[in-house]
């Protein structure tokens, strides 16, 4: 595994400066919720800064660094390209930066549609790109606050968020989605 200097390095060639700042809170943010939640601070420090890696991407690169790692284009996928994201960092992560940690490369693969079992490593991931301090949408204080004493609700409420958004703009939605959403409802999130 790289030294964080070095994946900075290396980060800053595969993606805008604003996209690298808000990796820089989504890391920040990640160690913030992981000492609250005390998991590991290595693990959230480095999933955290690298989750956007493919962010750089093109919708055609995303597509076909898709289907060389086989990683399933479904029939979302194929229409929302950069859902592919999460899973081609994944790939990234583990063959540029290095990165072998299972929990971590899981936790960049989901970091955009969540999942219905997800660890808390994952769940900080997922919320911590929601909620970092770049972001700026009303009511995310609210959904900050939350994070900080309730993962699973956070999640849930995430989800809600980035369902509505999505219904109000007429896109279409992931099944992930819904299904992450459901999964943290039913846990009583």
């Amino acid at each position: 595994m790289m030294l964080e200097k070095e994946m900075l390095k290396l980060l800053k060639q595969m993606i805008s400066e604003d996209r690298l700042n808000h990796s820089l809170g989504v890391r920040d943010t990640a160690i913030e919720l992981a000492k609250i939640y005390e998991i590991d601070l290595k693990k959230a420090r480095i999933a955290g800064l690298l989750h956007d890696c493919a962010k750089g991407l093109s919708n055609n690169n995303l597509l076909k660094k898709a289907e060389k790692f086989g990683i399933v284009i479904d029939g979302v996928t194929i229409i929302v390209p950069p859902l592919l994201h999460g899973p081609v960092g994944a790939e990234f992560a583990k063959r540029k930066f290095k990165i072998n940690d299972e929990e971590i490369l899981n936790a960049i693969r989901i970091h955009t549609l969540g999942s219905e079992e997800m660890t808390s490593l994952e769940k900080i991931i997922f919320l911590a790109d929601y909620i970092e301090p770049n972001r700026k949408c009303s009511g995310l204080d609210k959904l900050r606050k939350i994070a900080r004493s309730n993962l699973d609700l956070a999640v849930r409420k995430a989800c809600d968020r980035t369902l509505k958004f999505h219904l109000d703009n007429h896109d279409v939605i992931h099944p992930q989605t819904l299904a992450t959403r459901n999964a943290f409802l039913r846990k009583g999130g």
